[in-house]
């Protein structure tokens, strides 16, 4: 909130914290690191935690929450444009406010705090509630903070006439009306301003420099701050470009008229202890949720996919510790499942014991009954996605359900490949008892580099007395023993009009429609391009869910290729790669989702099966096996420009391998980046600026 987030019914929200240099790689989410690119220039990317969840599984820590990156945007942009000076009178402003009211306060004979910067503890002995009321009918928040005792906040968009009005409710109830403590608040105000009087002790006074980097002061009018804005976008590829065909992320459309609601100020500046009757909206989405899914109750509460997985795996515990069993501890969860899986079941207290999968990619329903026979008294869940993340659809999942419940365990299906069910299936039905909904894939709320996110819990009503609970507004049959996970009754309450807004839009044959498209594209994709790339997984019809995985494992022999370098050369091809990796090594992992049109996939799947050729010429030593283009991929526009071009391939194959990127080219900011250097240099131990050429040399 005092770096311009609204306080949006409780959230969403960003924190930031710090930590010395030796804890960096115990973190929880991600980190930018400072690397070098091939031309020895600085470059960004995402280091440590940006790929742990997968690689190191259940020994992750990555996953506590969704990054906050949208938010975390809004505060930076908020520093930017105002600058250290522009924050330094808006800090002083809001305190002269709290000293005005301070003051006013006390010829009313009412004691509040003597130190205090924009928050008063007030003394309103007992008359509390009655002022309380008054200030609740006129909008006004103030929080019972003791016995007799009143809370308020003061910020930025505080004027006096809102000091005034405040003012007089206690004098009102104080005085009955007869008192001229509201009056002369502008003369006031001038003097406070005048004089420097502050009401922070001069120990605790900031005396350093704040927001140093020359970034802070360079933006200071909206003309500068939307070009620098606009500098930065250019830098990246974004849906408004091209498709992000990142498999198991669901990259979808996040239409404007879905957006728009969300800068309200009916939305984004609800108290979060508003009264009760003016969250009905929300409550209406939860029951939407209950009647896709088909469960019997939702917790909107956890804050992104993983808390999720984490608030369904307490709640599975919580239920079983009722039963008297709170010795299982076990999860089974199979190779196949998402990367969070693991971590979220370590973050639990659950011990991990992974499922295998047969050659088909599907669980090996041997080695589940085995290891849920060989577990029996200490199973506590089995972690699933359906479809599974090798993107086709486990045609035993109540088998697989049914071996878990005969042996006392709970299934969690994690909802991360939802979009392949809506309107088609309602997991509720169909066998597990709990599933998270990231509603920032299936349901439209933008990823944004990592949020905000939202993945509220469905439940069987066996489950419903142990989900998360809130003091502000409890779920019905939900114990209030039971601790909230989020901060807020309804998770990111802020962005939650997106969803709403989506689904009412697109009904229910429109939600059906969509999932019935974006596993239509799926297929298109891997029906074009499986002559030129081999489809790791299939049904037993050749068909995939809504996602597709091709191997890129053959060329490493055959031409020395990775799947690296396919993924930096379709950046060339002006499109963001596909997960890379990710569930197998040395593949890459597509999804289209239902928003991209047929031209789209058509020219997605064109600059593969380019690049595919491009790998021929490899295979028959056409091109160097060291100096090629997918070697070198990505190329900018310094390398067109580069007078000393000494490479075995033209400008024109590097820069334009297909005709139609002369009409819209993407020109990446950096060249190949230095993965090993990013990841020893983050931010905090990176050298200077002025010495990465010195480094690269």
């Amino acid at each position: 909130q005092r770096f311009g987030v609204p306080m949006g019914f409780g959230g969403p929200h960003a924190a930031f914290f710090a930590t010395h240099n030796r804890y960096k790689r115990s973190m929880p989410g991600r980190l930018i690191g400072v690397s070098v690119d091939g031309r020895g220039r600085r470059a960004l990317r995402m280091a440590l935690q940006t790929r742990e969840q997968h690689i190191r599984r259940e020994k992750a820590t990555s996953n506590i929450c969704t990054a906050q990156v949208l938010l975390a945007v809004i505060a930076g942009c908020y520093a930017t444009y105002h600058g250290p000076e522009g924050l330094k009178d808006i800090a002083g402003r809001v305190h002269r406010m709290a000293m005005l009211l301070a003051q006013s306060l006390k010829k009313l004979g009412v004691n509040c705090s003597e130190h205090f910067f924009d928050t008063l503890n007030i003394d309103a002995g007992k008359e509390r509630d009655q002022i309380y009321d008054h200030a609740l009918q006129k909008r006004m928040n103030l929080r019972k903070t003791g016995t007799e005792q009143l809370g308020i906040s003061v910020d930025e968009t505080t004027t006096l006439e809102d000091l005034h009005q405040l003012i007089q409710i206690f004098a009102d109830v104080k005085m009955k009306g007869n008192s001229s403590a509201a009056n002369g608040l502008d003369e006031l105000d001038q003097t406070l301003a005048s004089k420097g009087i502050s009401a922070i002790p001069e120990d605790l006074r900031r005396s350093s420099d704040l927001l140093t980097h020359p970034v802070f002061k360079r933006y200071h009018s909206e003309t500068s701050m939307m070009r620098y804005l606009k500098h930065l976008e250019d830098k990246d590829v974004a849906l408004n470009r091209s498709m992000i065909p990142l498999g198991s992320c669901t990259m979808k459309l996040n239409a404007a008229v879905e957006m728009i609601p969300v800068t309200w100020q009916e939305f984004g500046g609800i108290h979060p202890f508003v009264p009760v009757e003016q969250t009905l909206g929300y409550e209406e989405l939860q029951d939407q949720l209950i009647r896709i899914t088909g469960f019997e109750a939702v917790s909107m509460q956890p804050n992104s996919g993983a808390q999720g997985e984490y608030t369904g795996l307490l709640l599975i515990h919580r239920y079983q510790i009722h039963r008297g069993e709170g010795q299982r501890n076990i999860c089974l969860i199979p190779s196949s499942a998402h990367g969070t899986n693991p971590a979220s079941a370590m973050m639990a207290s659950m011990k991990v014991v992974i499922i295998e999968c047969d050659e088909d990619g599907n669980i090996d329903l041997e080695d589940l009954e085995a290891k849920a026979k060989k577990h029996s008294s200490e199973l506590s869940a089995l972690m699933i996605t359906y479809p599974s993340t090798h993107g086709v659809f486990e045609e035993t999942l109540t088998r697989i359900c049914d071996i878990i419940h005969q042996h006392g365990g709970q299934v969690y299906m994690d909802g991360a490949n939802l979009n392949a069910l809506v309107g088609i299936a309602q997991p509720g039905k169909i066998g597990p008892d709990v599933l998270h909904m990231n509603l920032h894939k299936t349901f439209c709320i933008p990823h944004g580099g990592g949020g905000p996110g939202m993945g509220p819990i469905g439940f069987k009503k066996h489950l419903a007395p142990f989900a998360p609970s809130h003091s502000v507004r409890p779920i019905p049959e939900i114990s209030e023993e039971n601790s909230a996970v989020s901060a807020a009754p309804y998770g990111s309450p802020g962005i939650l009009p997106i969803s709403w807004v989506y689904i009412k839009l697109m009904g229910a044959q429109g939600l059906l429609k969509a999932t019935q498209v974006a596993i239509l594209n799926a297929n298109y994709i891997a029906s074009r391009v499986r002559e030129h790339f081999p489809v790791v997984y299939t049904g037993n019809k050749g068909r995939v869910a809504h996602e597709c995985i091709i191997d890129v494992r053959p060329f490493r022999e055959t031409a020395g290729i990775t799947e690296e370098d396919v993924a930096k050369r379709l950046i060339d091809y002006g499109f963001h790669s596909p997960t890379m990796s990710w569930p197998v090594a040395g593949t890459l992992m597509i999804e289209p989702t239902e928003s991209e049109p047929l031209e789209e996939l058509d020219r997605f799947c064109d600059a593969l099966i380019a690049i595919r050729v491009e790998i021929r010429r490899l295979e028959e030593g056409e091109w160097d096996a060291d100096d090629n283009p997918l070697h070198n991929a990505p190329h900018t526009a310094e390398d067109l420009a580069d007078p000393e071009w000494n490479h075995c391939y033209t400008r024109e194959e590097a820069v334009y391998p297909l005709p139609g990127l002369r009409i819209n080219k993407y020109w990446p900011p950096v060249n190949r980046i230095d993965n090993v250097f990013g990841d020893r240099n983050v931010v905090c131990s990176c050298p200077p600026i002025e010495s990465y050429q010195e480094v690269e040399a």
